[in-house]
Protein backbone atom coordinates (compact mmCIF):
# COMPACT_ATOMS: atom_id res chain seq x y z
CA UNK A 1 0.00 0.00 0.00
CA UNK A 2 2.79 2.37 0.68
CA UNK A 3 4.33 1.79 -2.43
CA UNK A 4 1.43 2.54 -4.57
CA UNK A 5 0.73 5.96 -2.72
CA UNK A 6 4.68 6.90 -3.23
CA UNK A 7 4.21 5.71 -7.24
CA UNK A 8 0.69 8.00 -6.79
CA UNK A 9 2.80 10.79 -5.53
CA UNK A 10 6.01 10.55 -8.00
CA UNK A 11 3.18 10.65 -11.02
CA UNK A 12 1.50 13.62 -9.64
CA UNK A 13 5.26 15.41 -8.96
CA UNK A 14 5.69 14.85 -12.96
CA UNK A 15 2.84 15.73 -14.10
CA UNK A 16 2.97 19.53 -12.42
CA UNK A 17 6.71 19.82 -13.28
CA UNK A 18 5.36 19.00 -16.76
CA UNK A 19 2.68 21.21 -16.70
CA UNK A 20 4.79 24.36 -15.23
CA UNK A 21 8.34 23.51 -16.55
CA UNK A 22 7.18 22.80 -20.34
CA UNK A 23 6.01 25.35 -21.77
CA UNK A 24 8.66 27.73 -19.66
CA UNK A 25 10.02 29.63 -22.62
CA UNK A 26 12.29 32.17 -19.97
CA UNK A 27 16.02 32.45 -20.18
CA UNK A 28 18.19 33.42 -17.42
CA UNK A 29 21.40 35.07 -18.84
CA UNK A 30 24.93 36.41 -17.17
CA UNK A 31 27.36 38.87 -18.22
CA UNK A 32 30.77 38.36 -16.41
CA UNK A 33 33.84 40.63 -18.06
CA UNK A 34 32.12 40.99 -21.39
CA UNK A 35 31.27 37.51 -21.78
CA UNK A 36 27.42 36.59 -21.96
CA UNK A 37 26.20 32.95 -20.69
CA UNK A 38 22.62 32.18 -21.53
CA UNK A 39 20.59 29.54 -19.59
CA UNK A 40 16.84 28.36 -20.27
CA UNK A 41 15.20 29.21 -17.06
CA UNK A 42 13.91 25.17 -16.39
CA UNK A 43 18.19 24.54 -16.58
CA UNK A 44 18.72 27.47 -14.15
CA UNK A 45 15.77 26.01 -11.44
CA UNK A 46 17.65 23.16 -11.69
CA UNK A 47 21.06 24.08 -10.95
CA UNK A 48 20.02 26.26 -8.39
CA UNK A 49 18.62 23.22 -6.41
CA UNK A 50 21.47 21.16 -6.81
CA UNK A 51 23.85 24.01 -5.76
CA UNK A 52 21.80 24.69 -2.70
CA UNK A 53 21.33 20.72 -1.66
CA UNK A 54 24.99 20.69 -2.13
CA UNK A 55 25.95 23.57 0.19
CA UNK A 56 23.61 22.29 2.56
CA UNK A 57 25.25 18.88 2.53
CA UNK A 58 28.35 20.38 3.10
CA UNK A 59 27.33 22.45 6.06
CA UNK A 60 25.77 19.39 7.19
CA UNK A 61 29.09 17.59 7.50
CA UNK A 62 30.99 20.20 8.47
CA UNK A 63 28.99 20.36 11.85
CA UNK A 64 28.84 17.25 12.08
CA UNK A 65 32.83 16.90 12.05
CA UNK A 66 33.11 19.67 14.42
CA UNK A 67 30.40 18.27 17.21
CA UNK A 68 31.54 14.97 17.16
CA UNK A 69 33.76 14.93 20.17
CA UNK A 70 30.54 16.61 21.56
CA UNK A 71 28.33 13.60 20.45
CA UNK A 72 31.05 11.11 21.58
CA UNK A 73 31.20 13.02 24.90
CA UNK A 74 27.26 12.83 25.52
CA UNK A 75 27.27 8.95 24.69
CA UNK A 76 29.84 8.38 26.97
CA UNK A 77 27.59 9.95 29.82
CA UNK A 78 24.16 8.15 29.01
CA UNK A 79 26.83 5.22 28.93
CA UNK A 80 27.74 5.87 32.54
CA UNK A 81 24.13 7.28 33.46
CA UNK A 82 22.54 3.86 31.49
CA UNK A 83 25.54 2.05 33.81
CA UNK A 84 24.65 3.63 37.31
CA UNK A 85 21.07 3.04 36.44
CA UNK A 86 21.34 -0.41 36.10
CA UNK A 87 23.94 -0.48 39.57
CA UNK A 88 21.10 1.21 41.41
CA UNK A 89 18.24 -1.17 40.19
CA UNK A 90 21.16 -4.24 41.25
CA UNK A 91 21.07 -2.37 44.41
CA UNK A 92 17.12 -2.57 44.80
CA UNK A 93 16.43 -5.69 43.48
CA UNK A 94 19.49 -7.70 45.93
CA UNK A 95 18.20 -5.32 48.75
CA UNK A 96 14.07 -6.98 48.52
CA UNK A 97 16.04 -10.45 47.58
CA UNK A 98 17.28 -9.95 51.17
CA UNK A 99 21.15 -9.89 50.00
CA UNK A 100 21.85 -6.73 51.95
CA UNK A 101 25.96 -7.04 51.51
CA UNK A 102 25.94 -6.99 47.57
CA UNK A 103 22.82 -4.39 47.83
CA UNK A 104 25.29 -1.79 49.40
CA UNK A 105 28.48 -2.90 47.03
CA UNK A 106 25.89 -2.27 44.25
CA UNK A 107 24.39 1.32 45.72
CA UNK A 108 27.93 2.62 46.59
CA UNK A 109 29.06 1.77 42.87
CA UNK A 110 25.74 3.76 41.27
CA UNK A 111 27.47 6.67 43.56
CA UNK A 112 30.47 6.32 42.49
CA UNK A 113 29.85 6.47 38.98
CA UNK A 114 27.53 9.40 39.37
CA UNK A 115 30.26 11.30 41.39
CA UNK A 116 32.67 10.24 38.65
CA UNK A 117 30.67 11.84 36.15
CA UNK A 118 30.18 15.60 36.77
CA UNK A 119 27.22 16.21 34.45
CA UNK A 120 25.26 13.26 36.76
CA UNK A 121 26.13 14.86 39.84
CA UNK A 122 23.15 17.29 39.39
CA UNK A 123 20.40 13.97 40.29
CA UNK A 124 20.30 14.88 44.07
CA UNK A 125 16.94 12.25 43.47
CA UNK A 126 19.32 9.94 42.46
CA UNK A 127 21.94 10.18 44.87
CA UNK A 128 19.34 10.33 47.68
CA UNK A 129 18.27 6.78 46.62
CA UNK A 130 21.36 5.81 46.17
CA UNK A 131 22.35 6.52 49.83
CA UNK A 132 18.59 5.60 51.11
CA UNK A 133 19.53 1.87 50.21
CA UNK A 134 22.97 2.17 51.13
CA UNK A 135 21.93 3.04 54.42
CA UNK A 136 19.30 0.36 54.35
CA UNK A 137 21.58 -2.75 53.77
CA UNK A 138 24.16 -1.29 56.34
CA UNK A 139 21.58 -1.55 58.86
CA UNK A 140 20.56 -4.84 57.79
CA UNK A 141 24.14 -5.56 58.27
CA UNK A 142 24.03 -3.89 61.72
CA UNK A 143 26.39 -1.24 60.75
CA UNK A 144 25.18 1.56 62.45
CA UNK A 145 28.00 4.21 61.69
CA UNK A 146 27.53 3.32 57.97
CA UNK A 147 23.76 3.55 58.07
CA UNK A 148 24.27 6.90 59.82
CA UNK A 149 26.66 8.51 57.78
CA UNK A 150 24.41 7.68 54.88
CA UNK A 151 21.61 8.91 55.98
CA UNK A 152 22.77 12.31 56.79
CA UNK A 153 24.21 12.60 53.58
CA UNK A 154 21.22 11.66 52.49
CA UNK A 155 18.92 14.72 54.18
CA UNK A 156 21.50 17.29 53.40
CA UNK A 157 21.23 16.17 49.68
CA UNK A 158 17.67 15.93 50.03
CA UNK A 159 17.16 19.29 51.87
CA UNK A 160 18.50 21.41 49.39
CA UNK A 161 17.03 20.26 46.38
CA UNK A 162 12.95 20.22 45.55
CA UNK A 163 12.65 17.37 43.34
CA UNK A 164 13.92 15.09 46.44
CA UNK A 165 11.76 16.08 48.92
CA UNK A 166 9.79 13.09 48.63
CA UNK A 167 12.68 10.78 48.69
CA UNK A 168 13.95 13.19 52.24
CA UNK A 169 10.54 12.48 53.40
CA UNK A 170 11.15 8.73 53.11
CA UNK A 171 14.69 9.10 54.70
CA UNK A 172 13.16 10.95 57.69
CA UNK A 173 10.73 7.97 58.05
CA UNK A 174 13.25 5.16 57.44
CA UNK A 175 15.45 6.77 60.22
CA UNK A 176 12.66 6.90 62.23
CA UNK A 177 11.83 3.61 62.13
CA UNK A 178 15.81 2.07 62.37
CA UNK A 179 15.65 4.46 65.51
CA UNK A 180 12.81 2.29 66.91
CA UNK A 181 15.02 -0.74 65.83
CA UNK A 182 18.15 0.61 67.80
CA UNK A 183 15.04 1.22 71.37
CA UNK A 184 15.83 5.26 70.74
CA UNK A 185 12.39 6.45 71.26
CA UNK A 186 13.55 9.79 71.65
CA UNK A 187 15.24 9.97 68.63
CA UNK A 188 12.27 8.46 66.26
CA UNK A 189 9.86 11.07 67.91
CA UNK A 190 12.78 13.63 66.72
CA UNK A 191 12.82 12.63 63.36
CA UNK A 192 8.72 12.10 63.06
CA UNK A 193 8.65 15.56 64.84
CA UNK A 194 10.56 17.55 62.01
CA UNK A 195 8.17 15.86 59.32
CA UNK A 196 5.78 18.39 57.59
CA UNK A 197 2.39 18.60 58.82
CA UNK A 198 0.70 16.15 56.16
CA UNK A 199 3.31 14.05 56.07
CA UNK A 200 2.91 13.34 59.80
CA UNK A 201 -0.75 12.52 59.67
CA UNK A 202 0.27 9.53 56.78
CA UNK A 203 -0.61 6.07 58.00
CA UNK A 204 3.12 4.91 58.23
CA UNK A 205 4.38 7.89 60.43
CA UNK A 206 1.26 7.49 62.59
CA UNK A 207 2.40 3.88 63.09
CA UNK A 208 6.14 4.63 63.69
CA UNK A 209 4.70 7.67 65.78
CA UNK A 210 2.28 5.36 67.91
CA UNK A 211 5.49 2.54 68.39
CA UNK A 212 7.82 5.49 69.71
CA UNK A 213 5.40 6.63 72.31
CA UNK A 214 4.28 2.98 73.04
CA UNK A 215 8.25 2.43 73.85
CA UNK A 216 8.91 5.70 75.28
CA UNK A 217 6.31 5.07 78.18
CA UNK A 218 3.71 8.12 76.81
CA UNK A 219 0.62 6.42 76.83
CA UNK A 220 -1.28 9.56 76.49
CA UNK A 221 0.48 10.41 73.42
CA UNK A 222 0.33 6.62 72.01
CA UNK A 223 -3.51 6.86 72.68
CA UNK A 224 -4.05 10.11 70.52
CA UNK A 225 -1.97 8.85 67.97
CA UNK A 226 -3.70 5.32 67.98
CA UNK A 227 -7.01 7.36 67.55
CA UNK A 228 -6.23 8.75 64.73
CA UNK A 229 -4.73 5.86 63.05
CA UNK A 230 -8.30 3.74 63.95
CA UNK A 231 -9.72 7.03 61.85
CA UNK A 232 -7.27 6.58 59.16
CA UNK A 233 -8.70 2.87 59.11
CA UNK A 234 -5.40 2.37 60.03
CA UNK A 235 -6.25 -0.93 61.72
CA UNK A 236 -9.79 -3.30 62.00
CA UNK A 237 -11.91 -2.32 63.76
CA UNK A 238 -11.51 -5.20 66.74
CA UNK A 239 -7.83 -4.78 66.84
CA UNK A 240 -8.71 -0.62 66.92
CA UNK A 241 -10.84 -1.39 70.05
CA UNK A 242 -8.14 -3.92 71.53
CA UNK A 243 -4.94 -1.44 71.18
CA UNK A 244 -7.26 1.95 72.29
CA UNK A 245 -8.41 -0.40 75.27
CA UNK A 246 -4.38 -1.61 76.02
CA UNK A 247 -3.70 2.32 75.80
CA UNK A 248 -6.27 3.58 78.02
CA UNK A 249 -4.93 0.99 80.60
CA UNK A 250 -1.66 1.59 80.27
CA UNK A 251 -2.56 5.63 81.12
CA UNK A 252 -4.52 4.85 84.07
CA UNK A 253 -1.89 2.77 85.63
CA UNK A 254 0.33 5.70 85.37
CA UNK A 255 -1.54 7.56 87.82
CA UNK A 256 0.49 7.42 91.49
CA UNK A 257 -2.54 8.65 93.25
CA UNK A 258 -6.37 9.78 93.15
CA UNK A 259 -5.66 12.92 91.89
CA UNK A 260 -3.58 12.20 89.54
CA UNK A 261 -5.71 9.19 88.31
CA UNK A 262 -8.62 11.89 87.84
CA UNK A 263 -7.07 14.08 85.57
CA UNK A 264 -6.20 10.81 83.60
CA UNK A 265 -9.69 10.20 83.48
CA UNK A 266 -10.71 13.55 82.37
CA UNK A 267 -7.76 13.56 79.61
CA UNK A 268 -9.67 10.35 78.09
CA UNK A 269 -11.43 10.74 74.95
CA UNK A 270 -15.35 10.15 75.94
CA UNK A 271 -15.76 7.09 73.58
CA UNK A 272 -12.60 5.73 76.18
CA UNK A 273 -14.98 6.40 78.93
CA UNK A 274 -17.66 4.83 78.00
CA UNK A 275 -16.10 1.40 77.56
CA UNK A 276 -16.90 -0.37 80.11
CA UNK A 277 -13.51 -2.04 80.59
CA UNK A 278 -12.07 0.96 80.72
CA UNK A 279 -14.64 2.38 83.53
CA UNK A 280 -13.91 -0.88 85.59
CA UNK A 281 -10.12 -0.49 85.52
CA UNK A 282 -10.33 2.98 86.41
CA UNK A 283 -12.59 1.92 89.21
CA UNK A 284 -10.59 -0.21 90.39
CA UNK A 285 -7.60 2.03 90.67
CA UNK A 286 -9.86 4.62 92.40
CA UNK A 287 -10.96 1.87 94.88
CA UNK A 288 -7.20 1.25 95.33
CA UNK A 289 -5.87 5.09 95.94
CA UNK A 290 -9.10 4.80 98.52
CA UNK A 291 -11.47 6.98 96.45
CA UNK A 292 -14.33 4.16 96.49
CA UNK A 293 -17.39 7.43 96.02
CA UNK A 294 -15.48 8.52 93.26
CA UNK A 295 -15.02 4.91 91.88
CA UNK A 296 -18.61 4.02 92.24
CA UNK A 297 -19.39 6.72 90.43
CA UNK A 298 -17.81 6.16 87.45
CA UNK A 299 -19.55 2.79 87.78
CA UNK A 300 -22.92 3.84 88.16
CA UNK A 301 -24.16 4.48 84.68
CA UNK A 302 -22.82 0.80 83.52
CA UNK A 303 -24.83 -0.15 86.19
CA UNK A 304 -27.85 2.13 84.70
CA UNK A 305 -27.74 0.36 81.45
CA UNK A 306 -26.82 -3.49 82.07
CA UNK A 307 -28.96 -4.22 79.22
CA UNK A 308 -27.10 -2.98 76.69
CA UNK A 309 -23.87 -4.50 78.22
CA UNK A 310 -22.18 -7.47 76.67
CA UNK A 311 -21.72 -10.82 79.69
CA UNK A 312 -18.30 -9.78 79.24
CA UNK A 313 -18.93 -6.19 80.41
CA UNK A 314 -21.54 -6.79 82.91
CA UNK A 315 -18.32 -9.07 84.38
CA UNK A 316 -16.18 -6.47 84.42
CA UNK A 317 -18.42 -3.87 86.11
CA UNK A 318 -19.22 -6.18 88.74
CA UNK A 319 -15.91 -7.00 89.43
CA UNK A 320 -14.42 -3.85 89.91
CA UNK A 321 -17.59 -2.58 92.25
CA UNK A 322 -16.54 -5.59 94.39
CA UNK A 323 -13.50 -3.69 94.81
CA UNK A 324 -15.02 -0.02 95.38
CA UNK A 325 -17.77 -1.50 97.85
CA UNK A 326 -16.80 -0.02 100.91
CA UNK A 327 -19.16 2.89 101.78
CA UNK A 328 -21.53 1.78 99.66
CA UNK A 329 -24.88 3.43 100.24
CA UNK A 330 -28.27 2.72 100.45
CA UNK A 331 -28.94 4.57 97.47
CA UNK A 332 -27.28 1.45 95.22
CA UNK A 333 -30.09 -1.15 96.58
CA UNK A 334 -32.19 -1.22 94.13
CA UNK A 335 -30.26 -1.13 91.42
CA UNK A 336 -28.35 -4.09 93.07
CA UNK A 337 -31.52 -5.93 93.35
CA UNK A 338 -32.68 -5.29 90.30
CA UNK A 339 -29.73 -6.41 88.70
CA UNK A 340 -29.51 -9.73 90.71
CA UNK A 341 -33.06 -10.30 89.46
CA UNK A 342 -31.98 -9.57 85.73
CA UNK A 343 -28.95 -11.96 85.68
CA UNK A 344 -29.07 -14.54 88.64
CA UNK A 345 -27.32 -17.22 86.70
CA UNK A 346 -24.19 -14.62 86.23
CA UNK A 347 -21.39 -15.65 88.81
CA UNK A 348 -20.21 -12.19 88.82
CA UNK A 349 -23.35 -10.75 88.99
CA UNK A 350 -24.37 -12.85 91.98
CA UNK A 351 -20.56 -12.14 93.55
CA UNK A 352 -21.15 -8.27 93.51
CA UNK A 353 -24.61 -7.91 94.69
CA UNK A 354 -23.58 -10.30 97.25
CA UNK A 355 -20.68 -8.44 98.58
CA UNK A 356 -22.90 -4.95 98.58
CA UNK A 357 -25.45 -6.75 100.31
CA UNK A 358 -22.60 -7.53 102.99
CA UNK A 359 -21.34 -4.06 102.85
CA UNK A 360 -24.88 -2.94 104.08
CA UNK A 361 -25.05 -6.21 106.45
CA UNK A 362 -28.04 -8.03 104.93
CA UNK A 363 -26.28 -11.28 106.02
CA UNK A 364 -28.95 -13.46 104.37
CA UNK A 365 -29.33 -12.38 100.91
CA UNK A 366 -25.48 -11.71 100.83
CA UNK A 367 -25.21 -15.50 101.79
CA UNK A 368 -27.18 -16.74 98.87
CA UNK A 369 -25.30 -15.18 96.69
CA UNK A 370 -21.85 -15.32 97.39
CA UNK A 371 -22.61 -19.32 98.08
CA UNK A 372 -23.87 -19.13 94.48
CA UNK A 373 -20.86 -17.22 93.37
CA UNK A 374 -18.25 -19.50 94.94
CA UNK A 375 -19.87 -22.62 93.55
CA UNK A 376 -19.42 -21.15 89.86
CA UNK A 377 -16.42 -22.79 88.45
CA UNK A 378 -17.07 -20.04 85.71
CA UNK A 379 -15.83 -17.03 88.17
CA UNK A 380 -12.33 -16.22 88.52
CA UNK A 381 -10.25 -18.08 91.39
CA UNK A 382 -9.68 -15.05 93.58
CA UNK A 383 -13.06 -14.17 93.24
CA UNK A 384 -14.17 -17.36 94.71
CA UNK A 385 -11.70 -17.58 97.17
CA UNK A 386 -13.41 -14.13 98.30
CA UNK A 387 -16.49 -15.22 98.41
CA UNK A 388 -15.44 -17.85 100.41
CA UNK A 389 -14.05 -15.65 102.82
CA UNK A 390 -16.42 -13.80 103.39
CA UNK A 391 -19.41 -16.28 103.79
CA UNK A 392 -16.94 -17.09 106.60
CA UNK A 393 -17.11 -13.54 108.34
CA UNK A 394 -20.75 -13.63 107.65
CA UNK A 395 -20.68 -17.50 109.39
CA UNK A 396 -18.85 -15.92 112.24
CA UNK A 397 -21.18 -12.94 113.26
CA UNK A 398 -23.91 -15.18 113.24
CA UNK A 399 -21.32 -17.48 115.58
CA UNK A 400 -21.85 -20.28 113.09
CA UNK A 401 -18.21 -21.62 113.81
CA UNK A 402 -19.03 -25.10 111.93
CA UNK A 403 -20.03 -22.85 108.52
CA UNK A 404 -17.09 -20.56 109.07
CA UNK A 405 -14.50 -23.24 109.43
CA UNK A 406 -15.87 -25.31 106.41
CA UNK A 407 -15.89 -21.44 104.15
CA UNK A 408 -12.15 -21.19 105.59
CA UNK A 409 -11.51 -24.75 104.33
CA UNK A 410 -12.73 -24.13 100.82
CA UNK A 411 -10.96 -20.71 100.41
CA UNK A 412 -7.79 -22.53 101.22
CA UNK A 413 -8.17 -24.62 98.38
CA UNK A 414 -8.62 -22.16 96.17
CA UNK A 415 -5.14 -20.56 97.61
Amino acid sequence: MRAVIWFVLLFVVAVVAATTLGTNDGLVSFYWAGQRLDLSLNLFLILLAGTCFVLITVFNAISALIGLPQRAREWRVARRDRTAQASLREALAQYFGGRYSRAQKAALRALAIQGDTPELAQDNEFTVLGHLLAAGSAHRLQDRAGRDRAIQRALELASHSAAARSAEEGARLLAAEWALDDRDAARALELLGELPTGVARRTQALRLRLQATRLGRQPQEALKTARLLAKHQGFSKSAAQGLLRSLAFESLDTARDADQLRRVWMQLDALDRRDAFVAARAASRAAGFGASDEARGWLRPFWDRLNELSPEERSAVSLALVEAVSGLGVDWLPRLESAARAYAREGAMAFAVGMALAERQLWGKAARLLEESAADTGLPAPARRQAWLKLARIAAEQDDGARAARAYEAAATLG
